[in-house]
């Protein structure tokens, strides 16, 4: 059977599924809808630039954004479509000055990342030894899913990106079976879309558990195992990860782990970072 992914090689792949702002024409600041929230201070329809953003591109508010009620933007990950909408399939052409491919390229750029995701996904469950029986399949997904990528942006249009994300899924949820399948009791942890907001679950032993979409937000998880728990979708804004353990966790992902709290003794898989916005004793800095 194919051995798991080397660590360097997955590590390598991630690195183009990273968000590279500085290589992207400011795209989530313009295709996006944002609605007036806790997450966002204003209304703005798709295709309308935020007043935030400068002529260069830039936000003029990045490093405070928190506090001028903009969170949702220090949550939200690309996963490295950003960049490659930009300088790949338009080869470096903007929407500012080359107005008449805006439309097309706010349509291509919420369906890039969706295929981006999907690789973060398979690149993950590629890296899993425990996943050693699915990796023929799963290779076979993430090379339909990388030429997805290399479409030209006329071709976006005709996928089926919904019928591809459904196949793909199916082959994650394969994969948490068997990685799952190595935690301990096992048996009565299905909380698969569970409506767990403001639970209590501090030290709660969460090992294996199938987390899927499941609504953590604002939960206590202080010092929690999450080892093997499949992490899939599940929402954890404002859950307070403080001293808890996600090493080992399953498709977590960098926007879930921006959503929520946590502290320095979080943690962490290797292939996420601890937000700017974690203090020493988990709770936010407003900054």
């Amino acid at each position: 059977m194919p051995d798991a992914v080397p660590t360097a090689v997955a590590d390598d792949r991630r690195e183009a599924l990273r968000a590279d702002c500085a290589n992207c024409f400011a795209l989530c600041c313009v295709a996006l809808t944002l609605t007036a929230s806790s997450d966002f201070a204003i209304d703005k329809e798709a295709g309308r630039p935020c007043p935030n953003l400068e002529d260069d591109f830039r936000c003029g508010i990045h490093t405070r954004l928190r506090p001028r009620g903009f969170p949702g933007c220090t949550v939200y990950d690309c996963f490295g479509a950003g960049q490659k909408v930009s300088r790949e399939t338009y080869e470096g052409r903007d929407w500012r000055s080359s107005p008449d491919l805006a439309a097309q390229m706010f349509q291509v750029f919420p369906v890039m990342r969706q295929l981006h995701e999907l690789l973060w996904y398979l690149t993950e469950a590629l890296a899993r030894p425990e996943a050693r029986p699915l990796h023929a399949e799963l290779r076979r997904a993430l090379e339909v899913t990388e030429r997805h990528t290399a479409r030209p942006a006329v071709d976006f249009a005709e996928l089926d990106i919904a019928g591809h994300r459904d196949k793909v899924a199916a082959l994650l949820q394969r994969t948490s079976e068997l990685v799952r399948s190595t935690a301990p009791r096992r048996k009565k942890r299905n909380h698969r879309g569970a409506d767990l907001i403001g639970a209590r679950l501090r030290g709660a032993d969460l090992r294996g558990a199938d987390l899927r979409g499941a609504y953590l937000i604002a939960a206590d998880l202080t010092g929690a195992d999450l080892r093997l728990a499949d992490l899939i979708g599940a929402d954890f804004r404002d859950a307070d990860l403080s001293g808890a353990d996600l090493a080992g966790s399953l498709f977590l992902t960098q926007a879930q782990v921006n959503a929520a709290k946590g502290d320095a003794r979080t943690a962490l898989p290797p292939s996420l970072g601890r937000p700017p916005h974690w203090t020493a004793t988990g709770a936010p800095d407003g900054s």
